[in-house]
Parts: C-alpha cells; structure tokens; sequence
C-alpha cells in the first residue's frame, strides 16, 4: 500500500529554517506528483509545492516561492521542502500527498489528491 509520512517539523523563531521530509513508499512514484500542502486552524488546505517524480521540475505557490525549496533524494524515495526566512503566517501542519493515478501536471487543489501522510507541525513565533 501507499504510504507518505512527514516529518521535521517543529518550532523556530521568525527568521528561521526548517527541512521537511515526506518518506515515499508502496508503488513505483514514477510520473505522480509529490506535493506539500499546508493547513492552518480555521483555514482551507493550501497547496506550497510540488514535483513529478522523478525529474519534473518544482511548482511552487506565491507565498512559497523564493523561501522555500522542494527537492528530493531519488535513491532514498525522500522529498524535502527546505523552509527559510519563516514568518508566523507559515504556522500550519504541513502534508505530503500524491495522486492516485498518473497525471501530466501539478494539481493545486487538494480535493485531487488520494494519497495523504499524517501531517508535521510547523510553529513560527514572533
């Protein structure tokens, strides 16, 4: 069966880093997303960032983009999302998903997704 389990999450101060990881197992991932969304109390689901594996290139949403980095470690079945410059409004727990069928692009909207890990917390304090 499919699994996706985040972790790395934790609390850091307003200008901080964090790496997030999402361990990928189950099925060969070839030509499925691996995308990281986030939700915060009260709030929708937010799609951050995502990649095709293996070799498609990173999407990323507006608040993300140039602060947040996704990658991933091929051998290990690993995809990271490298948070820098937090600000509290990051404050959420964070998810890993993919799809259950191949797709030839990157879906923003959660209701897409199949495939869920069971979230990391990220706190950002001011």
């Amino acid at each position: 069966q499919v699994q996706l389990v985040e972790s790395g999450g934790g609390l850091v101060h307003a200008g901080g880093s964090l790496r997030l990881s999402c361990a990928a197992s189950g099925r060969a991932f070839g030509g499925f997303p691996l995308t990281w969304f986030r939700q915060a109390p009260g709030k929708e689901r937010e799609f951050v960032a995502a990649l095709i594996w293996p070799n498609g290139n990173p999407v990323y949403a507006d608040a993300a983009r140039g602060r947040f980095v996704i990658s991933r470690d091929m051998d290990k079945m690993l995809v990271y999302l490298q948070m820098n410059n937090l600000n509290p409004e990051d404050t959420a727990v964070y998810y890993c998903a993919s799809t259950q069928s191949r797709t030839s692009w990157i879906f923003k909207a959660s209701t897409e997704y199949y495939y869920w890990g069971q979230g990391t917390q990220v706190t950002v304090s001011s």
